[in-house]
């Protein structure tokens, strides 16, 4: 994993599984370091079972600016006007119609 760079520490797997998910989307290739850990909760410190996410030297800064829109969103929510849904701020598309907030793509 030499050629792998550190873009982000996930809290949890949720999180590092969703950000993973949206890089690659984006054709940004991810590797996951310390899932295995989650495991061990209640044995371990949090911090120690935090997951990594890295990418390859040549995609982190696209990854980066990424990881930088994501942690500074603003708390709250979007309504969908394509179906009027309410939705969490960290969903870029409506859960419910598939639409993004400015409306049908």
């Amino acid at each position: 994993m030499n050629d792998w760079i550190r873009v982000f520490d996930a809290a949890n797997s949720l999180e590092a599984h969703a950000l993973k998910g949206a890089l690659e989307s984006r054709g940004i290739d991810v590797r996951l370091k310390g899932e295995a850990l989650s495991g061990a909760l209640g044995e371990l410190p949090m911090d120690v079972a935090q997951i990594t996410l890295l990418v390859s030297a040549g995609n982190w800064q696209q990854a980066r600016e990424f990881v930088q829109h994501y942690q500074h969103k603003e708390d709250g929510s979007w309504f969908c006007r394509a179906c009027g849904e309410e939705n969490d701020v960290s969903f870029e598309i409506c859960w419910q119609c598939g639409s993004g907030p400015e409306g049908p793509e």
